[in-house]
């Protein structure tokens, strides 16, 4: 059984037990959060598809823990001007354990 659910803006296709990393979501670790934007429900081959979200369908999931996401160097340069500029990001992001897909 699998789900795909709108999760901060992105969608993921999510199984039980499966752990995902998401942008960065309100609450404390081992809070439990349940995911109402579920687009599609796949349940042993019944399909269920919403317009533009499934009625009753939840995704129940716990927040493992937040973390910061791989340091991505910015770098712009514009020959022969003496203009370089250098900067680094690192994304906030929340591993997020599925627990239930109820639909």
């Amino acid at each position: 059984m699998y789900a795909i659910v709108e999760i901060a803006g992105q969608q993921f296709k999510v199984e039980e037990g499966q752990q995902i990393f998401t942008n960065r979501l309100e609450g404390d670790v081992d809070a439990a959060l349940v995911f109402e934007k579920v687009l599609l429900v796949d349940n042993e081959g019944t399909i269920s598809i919403g317009a533009p979200t499934v009625t009753g369908a939840t995704v129940k999931a716990t927040i493992v823990e937040h973390l910061k996401g791989e340091k991505v160097i910015v770098f712009k340069k514009k020959r022969r001007k003496g203009y370089v500029k250098k900067n680094g990001h690192r994304q906030s992001l929340t591993k997020v354990k599925i627990d239930a897909i109820v639909g």
